[in-house]
């Protein structure tokens, strides 16, 4: 991946506006917030970066999308990370426009906890939403047994473990459950933040991490995560039946297989609700940096190089941390859509 200047489409470093801190010639400090999915990554990427470049810092705190965009709509931060991109609404509200760069992309995976740690349990693609209506509550449930004859499933209750902040790995999560199940789409929808069902088995925690920890502590749960935060934290996964009915687990090879179908726009947003590969995982997703079109010169110079680093050395770190290195179709679609962007 050769993107430099402009073939990025970071146009967006044009007329200069106040500075949202006083930096010395020296001295630049980025300052981030936003998705929780792609901090694990954003970590390594920015405290490399930082590293290779004396006197630059890159600062992110992960928040959840909902909360970097209103961060980035308030101009409190020089940029921000979002799994759900942003609205036309949203982007009405920063004066001098918006540039959405999807710079990596992830898989969202339903974690389990149960006893015995059960390997590759199998979750069909008519039944792991049901999970999230209420309607299957014990995992020894006959639907849940049928797709899993050889393991020994427990009469247990099932814990939902759900989001309590506004999130855009809901936001994906929940676009793809109203795809697959038109019950979920009339009864909860989809959205950075939604009405769950109302059940004592269902409980909230902020953020990826905190998910993750609360399944880990829970016999019993199942949440959704994404596939970086269960890579590490050692935690179970199931294995999601697909559109073409095969029965599939998260990692690069499949998730390139999901982004491969994208079809993203000339402002570069687009989803992939349902993937109807035969290989594809069925829950998959960019996840955007957003950046102003309008920004002081010098922490616009930096952000150009920023995201360049992003696109080309981060890429190398991606697989290994339980992310999507982005594909050459993927990055050809990014490329020609950033060119109508100029």
């Amino acid at each position: 991946m050769n993107w430099r200047g402009p073939s990025i489409a970071i146009a967006f470093i044009a007329a200069a506006v106040v500075p949202l801190t006083k930096v010395s010639a020296q001295e630049v400090k980025l300052i981030g917030s936003g998705a929780s999915f792609p901090f694990p990554l954003y970590s390594a990427w920015f405290k490399d970066f930082s590293k290779k470049n004396n006197g630059v810092t890159v600062d992110y705190q992960a928040k959840g999308s909902g909360a970097g965009i209103q961060d980035f709509i308030n101009h409190t931060v020089d940029f921000a990370g979002s799994d759900a991109a942003m609205t036309d609404e949203e982007i009405a509200k920063v004066p001098g426009g918006v540039v959405l760069l999807p710079v990596t992309a992830g898989e969202i995976v339903l974690a389990y906890n149960l006893p015995g740690s059960p390997k590759d349990l199998k979750l069909p693609h008519d039944v792991y939403p049901d999970l999230f209506l209420g309607k299957i509550t014990k995992w020894n449930d006959p639907r849940i047994v049928a797709a899993n004859p050889n393991l020994k499933l427990p009469d247990l209750p099932i814990t939902v473990v759900l989001r309590s902040d506004s999130s855009g790995t809901t936001f994906v999560f929940t676009k793809h459950l109203a795809a697959v199940n038109e019950t979920f789409a009339k009864q909860v929808g989809t959205g950075t933040t939604v009405q769950w069902p109302k059940s004592e088995k269902m409980v909230a925690a902020p953020k990826n991490d905190g998910v993750t920890a609360t399944i880990k502590q829970t016999p019993g749960a199942i949440g959704y995560i994404e596939y970086g935060y269960a890579k590490l934290t050692k935690a179970d996964s199931a294995l999601l039946q697909n559109k073409a009915g095969n029965y599939v687990a998260a990692s690069d090879k499949s998730g390139a297989a999901t982004l491969a179908t994208a079809q993203l726009g000339p402002d570069l947003r687009g989803w992939i609700e349902d993937p109807a590969g035969a290989d594809a995982y069925p829950i998959a997703t960019f996840t955007w940096l957003l950046a102003y079109k309008k920004q002081d010169a010098k922490k616009a110079e930096w952000m150009r190089k920023l995201v360049e680093y992003c696109v080309t050395t981060g890429q190398a770190n991606s697989d290994g941390m339980g992310y999507i290195p982005l594909p050459p179709s993927v990055v050809d679609k990014i490329k020609t859509a950033s060119a109508q962007n100029q």
